[in-house]
């Protein structure tokens, strides 16, 4: 972090000017907890949405994506405990009717409303409770709303995910602010979450869209918990440029700055979102260098995250580096056996494809007992590098995900 970048204490969505929220428990969760938020700036203004890759997308992200195509945006409004996935020409219409409860509320166009939902598929959504939650959150929108939003949006969360910087402009200053919410079904392209970034930062549409791609390339999109990509994940990046900073685009000098910012921002929240995966024991991060190009590093960093046998003995914390050289042979990408090299946090497991003899077996012991630890694997072929977050897998896990 630059000293021109710094956080601010307890920062949330709230914490660029103009923008104000609310969470309200609404009984979409039987027990009780807060289930709606809402976000709003007091004006409208430049809007960035990423939606997940499934094919078969929650009705919120297909309305929602209509809506970012007009680049304009005021507000969003976000369910949990239940997805309204899979919900047929139903789930849809309530997805409108949500933004046009909001609409009609904050006194704006539908179109500058977005939708989101989270929870489990399949459900019709109890829009009885919905229409008041909406109505109540309307009354409830303040700027010190922000952790109440944070926890609105949570489902197997088990704590609220938010935060926000103070960028220097010179003799000016913008913030940026941020919640997330993401437990399971977590794996690019994006992840089972949503978040929501706000700023009050004058930002042109292109050098708007330009940063929000690069960032969640960066973030949301470099970790992975269980290998799942959920039908509803959602990144809104709104602006209403009430810094008054003279308009930032892919050319000003203080552009980098404000990608620097953005990038910072949604790191953390993705981290936070790993950290707190559901059930986990363990946070590693995979480094591939040395591969043909980059594309080889990810397929690589992606087959080693997503195998089972390597997550679990991760959590049995056992060194199984051959479980890794299996991944790594059936990645897909171009691998030369004999120039093979592992470390786990440093220490040298594999060396040319085979055990590394002088490394004693309890060093590598030490390293997965940690919470969190690094496995740099370098394939020694070229210069394609990439990097991945992911966790263990436990029988907490599977507790949790069985469905009682």
């Amino acid at each position: 972090m630059t000293e021109d970048i710094t956080p601010v204490e307890e920062g949330s969505v709230t914490t660029p000017r103009g923008f104000q929220a609310a969470g309200v428990a609404c009984g979409i969760k039987a027990r009780g907890e807060k289930d709606l938020s809402l976000i709003c700036s007091e004006r409208a203004g430049r809007v960035v949405g990423l939606f997940t890759e499934n094919r078969l997308p929650a009705a919120p992200v297909l309305l929602s994506r209509g809506h970012a195509a007009r680049g304009v945006g005021r507000a969003v409004v976000i369910n949990s405990g239940n997805a309204n996935a899979c919900t047929g020409p139903a789930g849809m219409a309530n997805a409108t009717e949500m933004v046009n409860r909001v609409a009609s509320g904050i006194g704006c166009p539908p179109e500058e409303v977005f939708v989101c939902s989270t929870g489990r598929i399949g459900i019709p959504l109890p829009m009885a409770k919905v229409r008041r939650g909406i109505d109540e959150a309307i009354e409830q929108l303040s700027p010190q709303g922000g952790d109440d939003a944070a926890l609105g949006i949570l489902t197997t969360d088990t704590y609220p995910k938010k935060m926000g910087l103070r960028v220097s402009l010179g003799e000016q200053e913008l913030f940026l602010g941020g919640i997330a919410k993401g437990a399971g079904m977590i794996d690019p392209h994006l992840a089972t979450m949503l978040c929501v970034i706000t700023t009050d930062g004058d930002v042109s549409e292109e050098a708007l869209a330009a940063a929000a791609r690069r960032a969640v390339a960066d973030s949301f999109n470099r970790i992975s918990i269980d290998g799942d990509c959920s039908t509803n994940d959602t990144v809104l990046l709104f602006a209403n440029g009430l810094a008054r900073n003279p308009t930032l685009t892919l050319e000003s000098g203080d552009f980098r700055l404000f990608q620097s910012a953005l990038s910072l921002l949604m790191g953390r929240l993705a981290r936070m979102i790993v950290e707190d995966g559901e059930g986990i024991s363990k946070v590693v991060e995979i480094l591939v260098q040395g591969a043909a190009d980059d594309r080889d590093a990810e397929r690589v960093a992606r087959a080693v995250a997503h195998s089972l046998l390597v997550k679990c003995s991760w959590h049995g914390e056992d060194p199984n580096w051959g479980r890794l050289l299996a991944a790594i042979g059936y990645s897909g990408a171009a691998v030369d056996g004999e120039r093979v090299d592992i470390f786990y946090n440093g220490v040298q497991a594999v060396a040319g494809g085979a055990r590394r003899s002088r490394t004693p077996a309890g060093l590598l012991l030490e390293v997965v007992r940690l919470p969190q630890f690094t496995i740099l694997i370098d394939l020694g072929i070229g210069s394609g590098h990439f990097r991945l977050l992911t966790t263990d897998l436990t029988e907490r896990y599977v507790r949790i995900n069985k469905g009682e």
